[in-house]
C-alpha cells in the first residue's frame, strides 16, 4: 500500500491580525505546488474583505517571510535614531534587493519579490506601528539592549532569523550588508549609529 503524499503549501502576505480579525481588507499569496491546494485556499478565503493571489514559488514566499523581519528591524533602528523617511526609504529599497539576491539563490523566481509577500509585507512591517520587528529596532535605535527588550516579553523573530540567514549567506558568498549590521548591532556590541556609518561606508557600486 503506498503512502499518500500530502500536498503542502504556505499562506502569507502584508496582514497585521488585528486588521484581519476585524474584517479590514487584505490581500494575501497562497504558494504551493500543488495547482488543486492552492484552487482549494482560494476558493475557502478568497471573500469581498480578503483576496488571494496564487503562486507556485513556495520558495520565494517564505523566504520573503522571513527576511522582511530583519529589514523591519533595521528601519527601526533608523527611525529610532532619527534617521528620517529618505534612511527608511533606502533601507527598504535595498533590502528588498538583499531579499530578492539571497532568495534568487536559493531558487526562488525573482519576481516574487515584487509582490505582496516580497514588497508588499516588507512595507508594512517597516513601517507599520503594530510591527513588533519594527517595535524592537525601535527600541535598539534609542539605546535598549536586546536583551531587556525580549526579557519584557516582546517577540522579534527577525533578530534570530538574521543570524541564520547571515550564516547561510556567507556559506553561499552572497553579500547581505543590512543583514550584517543588524547581526552585529543585536550580537556583536556595535553601537547602531556605527553600523549605519559603516553601511554607508561601504564602495559605492552600481545598482
Amino acid at each position: 500500500m503506498k503512502a499518500t503524499q500530502l500536498a503542502t503549501g504556505v499562506l502569507s502576505g502584508p496582514s497585521f491580525a488585528k486588521e484581519v480579525a476585524k474584517g479590514l481588507p487584505v490581500a494575501l499569496t497562497v504558494a504551493s505546488s500543488s495547482n488543486s491546494l492552492r484552487e482549494l485556499v482560494t476558493s475557502v478565503f478568497h471573500s469581498e474583505h480578503m483576496r488571494i493571489y496564487s503562486s507556485p514559488d513556495v520558495m520565494g514566499v517564505e523566504v520573503g517571510g522571513a527576511l522582511k523581519n530583519v529589514m523591519a528591524i533595521a528601519c527601526g533602528i533608523s527611525d529610532g535614531l532619527g534617521l528620517g523617511s529618505n534612511a527608511r526609504a533606502a533601507l527598504i529599497t535595498r533590502g528588498l534587493a538583499e531579499m530578492t539576491r539571497f532568495g534568487t539563490v536559493l531558487g526562488a523566481m525573482p519576481g516574487t519579490f515584487s509582490g505582496l509577500t516580497g514588497l508588499g509585507d516588507l512595507v508594512l512591517t517597516a513601517t507599520g506601528e503594530l510591527s513588533r520587528n519594527r517595535q524592537v529596532g525601535l527600541r535598539i535605535g534609542q539605546g535598549e539592549s536586546l536583551d531587556k527588550i525580549l526579557a519584557g516579553g516582546m517577540t522579534a523573530e527577525g533578530a534570530r532569523c538574521a543570524q541564520a540567514v547571515l550564516a547561510r549567506a556567507r556559506a553561499m558568498r552572497v553579500p547581505m550588508p543590512i543583514t550584517e549590521a543588524v547581526c552585529d548591532t543585536l550580537f556583536a556590541g556595535v553601537a547602531p549609529a556605527h553600523a549605519v556609518h559603516r553601511l554607508m561606508a561601504r564602495s559605492a557600486t552600481e545598482e
